[in-house]
């Protein structure tokens, strides 16, 4: 699309909204001016036989006596016959029977007549009046259009000057006020950083809002990238320099025989550590396109239970190995979401119980309804529970609260990261409760399957 200047765009509207304005101004005035001057000229013609009606002596030479201005006089017998016109008219028109014109019918008929033709003796528009006279003769008056109309023939070229002034000066006026309307809206631009301060006009704001947020989305995700980047560099980095460490031990032949298999071991496990790493930061990244580019999964179906308990069963040998119980327990429950996704949540769940948990403890998985009827999963433990100052972070990347434990039970710091994503992506809620030393529940509570239908 090509892109348009607003201010010639503003400048070009408000100077046909003038033009289009002056035009429809010149219309009624001419409209209104006609029919003022039709109006006078009727009344005018009224007058003049008045006049000439009270100077009639019942003898059409009398009227011969009258000082006329171009105004035609014509005097009409009841039969027809002109007996008297006051213009050189040639004789065959003189002699015509004016009997049939309506403003004469309409006089012998009701007293007075008009009518507006186009008269074949002059070629131009003729007003016509015609009044009844005590003799029963018909006095008529007529006027001819050029005369009415020569006011704007001697008005048209002020006219026309006028017009064209006016244009030019609502031109001018256009481009000035265009000018003033859009510099504010370009200096909204010198301060982006304060741009919600510096809003000219109402109808601005949410433009403005619009922008902030903009800017302060990606002011956040530009640092959180960098944040990524630097803890992605920082966790790929430990597992490789211990298993070049190992590698280079066993190549130089400095690790004893004996050695070899433990180096191995660590190695092997260092590399497996790096794998689940990839794993999740692909995984998330994965989950960040879809949030932000809309592109959800598809959705289904989903009976809680059913992936509780499939949730629980993967999982109780990881928990027999941490001496761990692991149970699930409660209703059937159904929700609209993507299995896979809502695995993953389950899962990571269950895992982070599990590894932060202490030997002969418990993992609870339960689904049901809360009090307002919305499905909900849950996942409780008795484990080492989670500080106050440190509830509100467990959700971000590569947050750990205890550094050395999660590195020895092999967490990556992205497994709640990836909970919370999966749980954005479903519009549910994430509860979490926790006591140092007593243990963590972690609630997800999803729409019920007809409010997630309507959004």
């Amino acid at each position: 699309m090509k892109t348009r200047s607003m201010e010639q765009t503003i400048g070009r509207r408000l100077y046909l909204m003038g033009f289009v304005s002056l035009v429809l101004a010149v219309a009624v005035c001419v409209f209104i001016f006609h029919r003022a001057f039709t109006m006078q000229a009727w009344r005018a013609l009224q007058n003049e036989s008045a006049i000439i009606a009270a100077q009639y002596r019942y003898d059409p030479q009398s009227l011969h006596t009258l000082t006329l201005d171009s105004i035609r006089v014509t005097l009409i017998a009841p039969d027809g016959k002109v007996l008297y016109e006051s213009t050189d008219a040639d004789e065959q028109d003189e002699m015509e029977n004016h009997l049939s014109r309506p403003e004469v019918q309409q006089a012998f008929s009701g007293g007075t007549g008009q009518d507006i033709r186009a008269s074949v003796t002059t070629g131009y528009e003729t007003y016509y009046y015609a009044v009844l006279l005590t003799d029963g003769n018909v006095l008529r008056t007529a006027q001819e259009a050029k005369n009415i109309w020569s006011l704007y023939n001697d008005a048209l070229p002020a006219i026309l000057v006028s017009c064209l002034v006016i244009l030019g000066i609502g031109a001018l006026l256009a481009g000035v006020l265009t000018r003033r309307l859009v510099q504010p809206m370009l200096n909204m631009a010198h301060d982006l950083d304060r741009i919600q301060e510096n809003v000219p006009y109402s109808e601005l704001i949410p433009f403005a809002d619009a922008i902030y947020s903009d800017r302060a989305m990606r002011e956040s995700n530009e640092k959180m990238r960098q944040e990524f980047t630097a803890n992605v560099s920082h966790e790929l980095k430990t597992p490789l320099t211990s298993i070049s460490g190992y590698a280079e031990m066993i190549e130089t032949g400095i690790a004893r025989p004996e050695d070899v298999a433990s180096f191995g071991q660590k190695i092997h496990s260092e590399a497996s550590r790096m794998i689940r790493l990839v794993n999740d930061i692909i995984q998330l990244s994965h989950l960040d396109s879809s949030s932000s580019t809309h592109d959800s999964p598809v959705m289904e179906t989903v009976d809680l239970s059913v992936l509780a308990k499939e949730c629980a069963e993967r999982l109780k040998m990881n928990a027999r190995r941490a001496y761990v119980t692991l149970n699930y327990r409660g209703d059937s429950v159904q929700v609209l979401g993507s299995t896979s996704l809502l695995e993953e949540l389950c899962q990571n769940l269950c895992d982070n119980a599990i590894r932060y948990n202490q030997p002969g403890g418990r993992v609870l998985l339960e689904t049901g309804r809360d009090h307002e009827g919305r499905p909900y999963l849950s996942v409780q433990d008795n484990g080492i529970g989670i500080p106050k100052e440190a509830q509100a972070s467990v959700f971000e990347r590569f947050y750990r609260v205890d550094k050395s434990r999660s590195k020895a039970t092999g967490g990556t710091g992205l497994g709640l990261a990836i909970v919370k994503q999966i749980a954005r992506i479903h519009a549910a809620r994430i509860h979490l409760e926790s006591e140092l030393g007593k243990g963590t529940t972690v609630t997800i509570t999803f729409q019920p399957i007809s409010q997630s239908q309507n959004q």
